[in-house]
């Protein structure tokens, strides 16, 4: 839906660019044009040249049925090479301390898993395992799937809120509400699998909506820029002076496990090991050093020497 929307708004910008001139006189000089007038006058990104040209070739190859001859004359928008911004642990501590609410679970799962904001949005109930401290991440980078890692301090909040979570879809059912949506024809073939508690939104939002062609009363998970919000209101609350992302407690995760001179990319392969054959994919437990998580604000400290004490065992 996101990409459809930014699609329709690239082919608009487009015709509105040529004065509104019929597509048939509109080809591969046109495109070129347009395109490198954002890069040259706009001065827009390389991603979001990248997405503009993804939207025009899908009008043209897609909707028309004309396939084009390569953009030669394009002038391409130059992709900066720019090094990640990392929080040290105290100041990942000190945000999560001024995160509260779904936000704080959120920000741990993406400092203590390594986890994308959207991934950890997109969780449903099914995708975390609290036992076996296992988050399933669904559909990820490159459309494939991958086990996280679920930090002991989250356990227990995680617990709480996943009741809180419950009794809302109850009360939504109990209303004639409860919905989501699913992914690909999973819909066409378990009809009742939208309200089913299995397929709920880990972080639900606040608001329901009408699908505008079902007419079902459904949720959405909680969105994004809400929680890039919050962090950023968390990283001026802590006098943090970096500009601070969801997406920074990622890169502080990995920095913070190379710091522990732990191999990534041995992290990477206990992950997930696939093999030739999808029936030999597992997904074994994985051991992370205690510092990576010294201690989330919001615990209690018999529930933060726990932690520390099950992960220095584990290694």
């Amino acid at each position: 839906m996101r990409t459809e929307k930014a699609y329709i708004g690239w082919i608009r910008r487009f015709i509105l660019f040529h004065d509104k001139r019929h597509r048939e006189t509109l080809g591969e000089p046109e495109i070129a044009a347009f395109l490198s007038r954002l890069a040259i006058d706009g001065k827009v990104s390389a991603s979001t040249q990248n997405q503009t040209l993804a939207g025009l070739l899908f009008l043209y190859q897609v909707v028309l049925g004309r396939q084009l001859a390569w953009l030669g004359d394009l002038t391409h928008a130059k992709r900066p090479q720019r090094l990640p911004v990392v929080l040290t642990r105290d100041e990942a501590r000190a945000l999560l301390g001024h995160l509260g609410g779904p936000y704080w679970i959120v920000g741990a799962l993406l400092y203590g898993g390594g986890l994308r904001l959207l991934e950890a949005l997109q969780l449903r109930i099914k995708d975390v395992d609290l036992d076996r401290r296992e988050i399933l991440v669904r559909n990820g980078k490159g459309r494939k799937d991958r086990p996280s890692i679920l930090p002991l301090a989250l356990v227990i909040p995680l617990r709480e809120h996943i009741a809180s979570v419950r009794a809302q879809h109850e009360a939504d059912l109990a209303a004639g509400k409860g919905a989501v949506e699913l992914p690909d024809a999973l819909r066409r073939k378990s009809p009742s699998a939208p309200r089913q508690w299995a397929w709920q939104w880990l972080f639900p939002a606040t608001r329901t909506y009408v699908h505008p062609e079902t007419r079902e009363i459904r949720r959405r998970h909680l969105h994004e820029t809400a929680v890039q919000r919050a962090v950023a209101a968390a990283a001026r609350a802590a006098s943090i002076a970096k500009p601070a992302t969801p997406h920074t407690l990622r890169h502080s995760f990995a920095t913070h496990l190379l710091d522990d001179a732990y191999d990534t990319r041995g992290l990477e392969a206990e992950l997930v090991n696939v093999t030739r054959s999808p029936l030999q994919i597992r997904s074994p437990r994985v051991h992370v050093p205690p510092s990576i998580i010294p201690s989330f604000p919001g615990l209690s400290k018999v529930e933060q020497s726990t932690h520390t004490a099950v992960a220095a065992a584990e290694r």
